[in-house]
């Protein structure tokens, strides 16, 4: 059987015993393998299997009583009933059982040498479960001496060092065996980059929380993990105004906005950026959905202040076209295509985008960033991812990351 507690999983010593009692053991008489002689009398074997059938029934109550009752007088039936002792107490979920009955098997030669590392793993994640530390420490530096240094041992590293009040020593741990288990071609179990992201976090360490983050989000991305992604990286990395509202159109995009706080903070960011019209939309598209309503008096203010500034800025397009047009810089250009991503007219933003850039003057990465925003909602994919490759310093890198994930995906269900 195997137990899964965190993020450490294991099989359990039983499994061999099962395997060995089944076997037609004749006594004393007759060992089946070269080494250490398999050797049971009859009448423990009998009541091993006794024991074995009340587990596998889970009736706990006569397995107990079979296995309390069992006298081994070898050194291999010591390990068998220790054995049998250790699946009693993972199936009562009694660790600290489990762990003694551990103890109790190194103590016999029956073990196989080929257990030995990964049973002594077993051990230190048992001890780290009581509080242990010292123990569980000891245990995995004897696992790593019999070979055992895999990546589940270097997470409990980590955990030990957490337990401890030691993230410094603990984020090193993570991050080399993240990047093992990449190098390798491995899944990453998410419960471990989640770590990695906790980490990041305490170290104020955003590039890294980011990149983390997207590379969760290409193994977990419904609406509830793309909105909990970006709405904790919003909320830690200190992004400047116009990058946090890239993220925010990106959460509306995929339909993540799932709270009054979504839409209030999105509309009040894209009022602060003197986008109104889409502050405005943002507050309609809230009481549509019925996260906001019309009582709720910041966004009813903003509201009222933005509407008629969003009439201003929609009747103000034309003057600012024909500015950017005569520019000999690409400023006006950039100015007026973010004011038509605001609107959601991208194919307009995509055309001032390119004209921006022709012009010189702006700065590159930012526009190419929004340039692959909008020629993603334009629904010219391989040219968004393209664009956003383009946008790989500062704060757009972040931007760009997380919308290249979002192309990606949109790429996948055209696929599909």
């Amino acid at each position: 059987m195997t137990v899964l507690k965190g993020s450490v999983r294991y099989g359990s010593a039983a499994l061999l015993v099962a395997l060995i009692v089944a076997a037609p053991v004749a006594a004393k008489k007759r060992p089946l393998v070269a080494g250490p002689p398999i050797m049971m009398s009859d009448n423990f074997r009998t009541q091993v299997q006794a024991a074995e059938s009340a587990l596998r029934a889970r009736d706990l109550t006569n397995a107990n009583a079979r296995i309390s009752g069992l006298m081994p007088a070898s050194d291999f039936e010591a390990y068998v009933a220790a054995g049998l002792r250790f699946e009693l107490a993972t199936q009562r979920r009694d660790v600290q059982a489990q762990r003694l009955a551990l103890t109790d098997m190194f103590k016999t030669s029956a073990l196989p040498r080929s257990d030995a590392p990964r049973l002594r793993f077993i051990a230190g994640y048992l001890s780290f479960a009581v509080g242990n530390y010292d123990d569980a420490l000891a245990q995995l530096d004897y696992a790593r001496t019999l070979g055992y240094d895999e990546a589940d041992a270097m997470m409990l590293r980590a955990d030990i060092a957490m337990r401890r009040n030691k993230p410094k020593d603990a984020r090193p741990l993570v991050r080399e065996t993240l990047s093992r288990q990449r190098a390798a071609g491995k899944d990453i179990p998410l419960p471990w980059i989640d770590k990695a992201i906790s980490m990041a976090y305490l170290a104020g360490d955003w590039a890294d929380m980011g990149q983390l983050y997207r590379e969760r989000l290409q193994r977990a991305s419904s609406r509830e993990d793309w909105r909990s992604a970006l709405t904790n990286y919003l909320s830690a990395s200190g992004l400047e105004t116009q990058a946090q509202l890239d993220l925010y159109r990106l959460q509306a995009a995929n339909g993540a906005m799932a709270s009054e706080r979504d839409y209030q903070s999105y509309a009040q960011l894209a009022e602060k950026a003197g986008y109104y019209a889409e502050a405005k939309a943002i507050i309609e598209a809230g009481r549509k959905s019925g996260k906001l309503t019309p009582t709720q008096s910041v966004t009813s203010q903003l509201l009222k202040a933005v509407t008629p500034k969003a009439t201003k800025e929609m009747a103000g397009l034309p003057a600012l076209a024909k500015k950017a047009a005569t520019a000999s810089s690409g400023k006006e250009a950039l100015a007026l295509a973010d004011n038509y991503v605001s609107l959601g007219q991208f194919p307009q933003a995509v055309t001032h985008y390119r004209d921006a850039l022709a012009k010189g003057g702006v700065d590159v990465t930012r526009v190419n960033a929004r340039l692959g925003m909008a020629l993603a909602r334009s629904g010219d994919l391989s040219g968004a991812q393209a664009a956003l490759a383009q946008a790989q310093q500062g704060d757009w890198a972040s931007v760009a990351g997380f919308w290249s994930v979002w192309v990606a995906q949109q790429n996948g269900k055209l696929a599909a």
